[in-house]
């Protein structure tokens, strides 16, 4: 009997194969491949582990940290969200900071022009209601 259901079930799908009642239902997706070099990309930056780190100008001087990685809707230009002064989350402003614009020196994080007085004079980032 079980020969039976097991040939039955072979022929069912080699008649679907066949007749090409198998493939993928909506609409066709086309996904443009292009070739990345794995080996470099994996010496990158993952965003948790830029998440939260310090980050300091060209006098090494610490000035916030960087409190998320938000990718823009529209041009999908990242942004690094930094959380400047404030003491254990009270007082904090968030400002965004093109992604583009910070430097990795020494595997630290940097704006090279800023200070804190600088960052906060800029406009204060809300995230969106949920």
């Amino acid at each position: 009997m079980k020969q039976v259901i097991t040939l039955v079930s072979v022929a069912v799908l080699g008649t679907a194969l066949i007749t090409g009642t198998l493939r993928a239902q909506g609409t066709p997706q086309s996904i443009t491949a292009k070739r990345v070099d794995v080996v470099q990309l994996a010496t990158g930056y993952r965003a948790s582990r830029i998440n939260g780190s310090p980050v300091y100008n060209r006098n090494k001087d610490n000035i916030g940290t960087i409190d998320d990685l938000i990718v823009s809707p529209t041009d999908r230009v990242p942004y690094v969200i930094l959380s400047v002064g404030g003491f254990l989350g009270m007082g904090t402003h968030l400002v965004a900071v093109p992604f583009g614009s910070l430097q990795v020196i020494d595997k630290q994080m940097r704006l090279q022009d800023a200070t804190r007085e600088s960052l906060k004079a800029l406009p204060e980032f809300r995230y969106a209601p949920e």
